[in-house]
């Protein structure tokens, strides 16, 4: 898969992401407009609202990996939970997503790990997120919330289709390729935000400001940190987490229809 993934640092505004590895094949097309059905007309932007749901978040506040571990492995649990339901709804299959967890990177899906904090195989259906010191510094925020649910965002476009379409849709460079992996990066921070709006009630522990705190983060961590445009500026990252969060609903996260200026 043609994924990168997100990285953490020890500081709350300093969230960088890492470089996207290239296919080594590059084919004639163009980057926009995106002429994928599957990517602009997926069943999954006619499903709804995701429903409010409960999603009481654990006690991480000794930063140490067993309770980093046991807060996401609870988010999870709330993710699996949610989407499972909205899926069949729709009538759509739907398979749980798995998670593991490292405290030194290694090679994973095929891809060198990098300087990532968390990353999702479809191969898989599971994400791996990397407990070392800098996650726990930031682990009492709502970036460990983030990580996973953001992650989560990837296996909805696993398990509707979109991740496939994705990997083989053509590109003529560089440029192509980096606007194509802006378009999923920040479609699974949309999706990753929708969630959030659904159980946002029950994170009795939060206020507005902490989700205020979460989108500043968002916006400094954007593709300006880095040479390689591949996730989205900052303030485009936010834009999209935070319309997810506000709408609850998949078909605000159509990244594939709009245009280049909203997902640069």
């Amino acid at each position: 898969m043609r994924f990168a993934t997100l990285v953490a640092t020890a500081t709350l505004t300093c969230l960088l992401l890492s470089s996207t590895p290239l296919s080594n094949a590059a084919h004639a097309a163009s980057a926009f407009p995106i002429r994928a059905r599957v990517l602009t007309a997926n069943k999954l932007y006619r499903t709804g609202e995701l429903r409010a749901s409960q999603c009481a978040e654990r006690d991480v506040g000794a930063k140490t990996v067993a309770s980093a571990k046991r807060y996401l492995t609870a988010v999870l649990n709330c993710l699996n939970r949610s989407w499972g339901a909205h899926f069949k709804r729709a009538g759509l299959p739907f398979a749980k997503a798995k998670i593991g967890f490292i405290t030194k990177p290694r090679k994973y899906c095929g891809w060198p790990w990098g300087s990532a904090a968390a990353t999702y195989c479809d191969a898989e259906r599971r994400f791996l997120v990397l407990l070392d010191d800098d996650m726990l510094d930031v682990s009492t925020s709502l970036f460990l919330f983030e990580t996973a649910v953001h992650e989560y965002g990837h296996h909805v476009q696993n398990l509707t289709g979109i991740a496939r379409s994705y990997d083989r849709y053509p590109y003529r460079n560089k440029s192509e390729l980096n606007e194509q992996n802006r378009r999923m990066e920040l479609q699974a921070e949309c999706l990753g935000g929708v969630f959030f709006g659904s159980v946002w009630d029950s994170l009795t522990e939060r206020s507005e400001e902490d989700w205020k705190i979460l989108l500043q983060m968002v916006r400094d961590s954007g593709d300006e940190q880095q040479k390689i445009r591949s996730h989205g500026k900052g303030s485009n990252r936010a834009t999209w987490l935070d319309k997810g969060f506000r709408t609850r609903s998949p078909q605000a996260c159509n990244t594939w229809t709009v245009s280049s200026s909203q997902v640069s």
